[in-house]
C-alpha cells in the first residue's frame, strides 16, 4: 500500500499514470484542505475535487480545475446580476465576526457569492451543494468526501487532511489575503512576505489520515508551501513522515519551477526557491526524484528522469522513478 500527499495539480498529474507502478486500488490520497473556501454559503474544496474529478474521469485536464465541458450559466448570471445592481465584484470577504460563525469547517475563509471571484461550473456547483448539505446534516468532511468518492467511482481512497478548518493565508504588503484571492484573483501579483496556516495549531489529522501515514508516502511535484505546508503544520504529521519511507518528486529543475507560484511562496517564507530548498523543507524525505537536467547535489538518494508531466505516459515514467527510489531505500511498494 502507498499513500500520496496531494495539493494543487502536481500530485494529481502524477496519479494520471501512477497505476503503471503502484496498485491504486490499495492506495490512499490525502488532499490538502488549506485552499478550501466557503463561497456563497457553499464549501469549495479545490484540491479534494481535483482528485475527485480526475478519479471520476471528468476532470478538465486542460486547466486541471473543474469538470470538462461544464457550463457556467449560474456563474454568468451572478455576474450579470451584480453588474445590473451596481455591486462590486472581486473577492468579497464576509465581515470579521462572520468568519468564525456558522459551521466550523468553513471558518476563516468565508466569501460572499456576489459576483463570485472563482468560476464555478454548474455541475461542479452541484458537488459543492451536496458536500455542504451533507456537512449541515451532521456528517464529517471525511465522511462526505468518501460519499462523493463513491459517487464518482474512485479507485483510490480519498481523504481530506483533517476534519478541522485550516486556512492558508498569504501575508503581503497590501495586507493578508486567503490563498485563493492571492492565486485566483490576483494571479500571484502581490509580494509574499509570509504564509500562515490559520487554524493548523488546533487542527488534527483524522484517525484515517494517521493510519494512511503509516504506509510508504509519495509527495508528488506539488507546491511545498501551500499544497504540503498545511499538512505539515498540523501536529503529528511531520513525526509520522519521519517514521515511514518517503519519496518526494521535486517541482523544480534546479531553480526553475514547472508551474505555479512555488518560487514566490518559498522565497516569501524564507526558503530557497529551488530543489535544494524543497529538500530542506522535507527533512523527513528519504529519497528524491529529480529531473535529468537538475544538477542539484542532495544528501539523500536520488533517482533522475524527465519529470515534466504532460500526460499519462509522462506520469507513468515519473511513477516508475518513484518506485525505483523506494527500492533504493529498501522499501518495496506496490
Amino acid at each position: 500500500m502507498v499513500t500520496f500527499l496531494a495539493g494543487g495539480t502536481g500530485t494529481p498529474k502524477l496519479l494520471d499514470g501512477a497505476d503503471a507502478a503502484f496498485d491504486l486500488t490499495e492506495a490512499t490520497v490525502i488532499a490538502n484542505t488549506g485552499d478550501d473556501v466557503e463561497l456563497g454559503g457553499l464549501l469549495v474544496c479545490p484540491d479534494v475535487d481535483t482528485v475527485l474529478f480526475y478519479g471520476g474521469g471528468v476532470l478538465d485536464t486542460e486547466t486541471w480545475w473543474g469538470i470538462a465541458g461544464d457550463t457556467t450559466a449560474t456563474h454568468d448570471e451572478l455576474h450579470r446580476l451584480a453588474d445590473a445592481a451596481g455591486l462590486d465584484g472581486g473577492p468579497r470577504y464576509l465581515p470579521d465576526d462572520a468568519q468564525t460563525a456558522g459551521r466550523d469547517i468553513a471558518r476563516w475563509r468565508r466569501f460572499s457569492g456576489v459576483a463570485e471571484f472563482m468560476e464555478i461550473g454548474d455541475r461542479d456547483r452541484a458537488v459543492h451543494v451536496t458536500r455542504t448539505s451533507l456537512l449541515d446534516e451532521g456528517r464529517s468532511l471525511t465522511e462526505v468526501t468518501r460519499t462523493l468518492a463513491d459517487a464518482f467511482d474512485l479507485t483510490v481512497d480519498l481523504l481530506p487532511m483533517s476534519d478541522d478548518p485550516v486556512a492558508t493565508v498569504v501575508h503581503t504588503p497590501e495586507g493578508e489575503m486567503h490563498f485563493q484571492e492571492y492565486w485566483v484573483h490576483r494571479r500571484a501579483d502581490p509580494e509574499v512576505r509570509d504564509v500562515e496556516f490559520r487554524g493548523a495549531a488546533a487542527a488534527t489529522p483524522t484517525p484515517a489520515v494517521r493510519e494512511a501515514l503509516s504506509n510508504p508516502v509519495v509527495i508528488g511535484p506539488s507546491n511545498p508551501v501551500t499544497s504540503i505546508g498545511p499538512m505539515l503544520a498540523m501536529d503529528g504529521v511531520a513525526a509520522a513522515l519521519e517514521s515511514t519511507p518517503v519519496v518526494a518528486v521535486s517541482p523544480f529543475v534546479g531553480r526553475e519551477v514547472f508551474s505555479g507560484p512555488a518560487a514566490e511562496l518559498m522565497a516569501g517564507v524564507g526558503r530557497d526557491p529551488s530543489t535544494a530548498g524543497v529538500a530542506a523543507a522535507y527533512p523527513f524525505a528519504d529519497a528524491f526524484v529529480l529531473d535529468d537536467a537538475d544538477g542539484t547535489d542532495l544528501d539523500r538518494p536520488t533517482v533522475r528522469t524527465d519529470t515534466r508531466i504532460d500526460g499519462p505516459d509522462d506520469a507513468a515514467r515519473v511513477a516508475g522513478a518513484v518506485e525505483s527510489a523506494f527500492r533504493r531505500i529498501g522499501a518495496e511498494v506496490r
